[in-house]
């Protein structure tokens, strides 16, 4: 690693951002190469990564900061600094022509990597070799990745206690919701879309009224739902079943498993609807064993007020804790993107561009 860290702070600030002409209009990645090329050759070169918003920026530095070394750092930020513009259309509408070995790109795949070219923002996403998405549906989707949520819990309550399984839990839920999942990338593969929305699906798959004690009956609910809907599905498009059963065989082939569905969904959806409403729950079991364990224990009153006072403190808030979360870093589409990452910078990893 370089001894300057600081070096990025020297570098020229890219001129009118959000100007009248735009940012398109002047920036490009050989700006960037060309403020590269002005440093000091002991200086790591910068690459410019544009995201859609605030929360991906973070998630971004975790994919990107591994891939930093002597050589290069990567500088994470939204697209315009001045006009506040966000989102996917954002970073790629104005900036495909531009990207390069000194700026990419880094957005959610939705359901553009599944629609596998079916249009032209798929196309960018899968073609485009300064592209780099998150092969989930968004960062949300990690953030809840079912494995690490009991760690989430403890977080928030500092009470280590599994009482809930969350793995087993998405696990069914993932495969109750599959069939349903598949006609919904069908619909937005053949744009049927208007007549089976994706506020259609969430709201089909909302466990709704959710119990830790027994969470079966949310399960046996979404179940219901989706049957009825994938029957109502089956009437409308009665010849439909082949189109089905090669999709269906495709998403798996794309690294969907009826197992991990949950993951491919609407990440907000996800996020606020299903997560957070079942973490709530668990949480709130949890820190009332930890306030019973105190009131209980044999120690004086002040003694205990006090206890009382400094676990109130320590807790934390559970979509905070979320949005921190990074156990997803364990997960299979997680190294997928890594794998992409390292692909594409080994090159210059080895001394050459990029």
């Amino acid at each position: 690693m370089s001894n300057n860290k600081n070096s990025h702070r020297s570098d020229p600030t890219p001129p009118n951002l959000g100007g009248s002409k735009g940012l398109s209009g002047y920036i490009n990645s050989r700006y960037f190469q060309a403020a590269n090329a002005m440093r000091p050759k002991q200086q790591r070169r910068r690459i410019v990564a544009y995201v859609e918003s605030y929360d991906d920026i973070y998630f971004w530095r975790t994919v990107l900061s591994q891939f930093e070394d002597e050589h290069r750092y990567f500088e994470v930020m939204l697209p315009s600094k001045l006009n506040l513009t966000r989102g996917k259309k954002s970073v790629l509408m104005n900036f495909t022509s531009q990207l390069g070995d000194s700026m990419i790109a880094c957005v959610d795949a939705d359901y553009d990597y599944l629609l596998q070219g079916c249009t032209h923002t798929s196309k960018q996403i899968l073609e485009s070799p300064y592209v780099f998405h998150t092969y989930v549906y968004a960062i949300e989707n990690y953030q809840c990745y079912a494995p690490s949520l009991h760690d989430v819990c403890v977080a928030v309550t500092l009470n280590d206690h599994r009482i809930f399984d969350f793995g087993d839990y998405f696990r069914q839920f993932s495969e109750i919701i599959f069939p349903l999942f598949v006609w919904s990338v069908w619909a937005y593969r053949t744009g049927n879309y208007p007549h089976f929305t994706l506020t259609d699906f969430n709201r089909i798959t909302d466990p709704g009224g959710f119990s830790v004690q027994e969470p079966e009956a949310s399960l046996q609910k979404v179940r219901r739902k989706v049957q009825t809907k994938v029957r109502e599905l089956q009437r409308k498009y009665p010849n439909n079943k082949e189109a089905f059963l090669k999709l269906k065989d495709e998403i798996k082939a794309l690294g969907v498993t009826p197992q991990t569905t949950y993951l491919y969904i609407q990440g907000h959806h996800l996020f606020d609807t299903i997560v957070a409403p079942i973490l709530a729950k668990v949480c709130r079991i949890l820190q009332q064993e930890r306030q019973n364990e105190i009131y209980h224990a044999q120690a004086h009153h002040t003694q205990k007020r006090n206890e009382m006072s400094c676990y109130e403190n320590s807790r934390q808030d559970i979509k905070t804790m979320l949005k921190k979360n990074t156990g997803y870093m364990l997960s299979e589409p997680f190294r997928r993107l890594q794998d992409d990452v390292r692909k594409y910078f080994t090159p210059c990893a080895q001394g050459s561009e990029p």
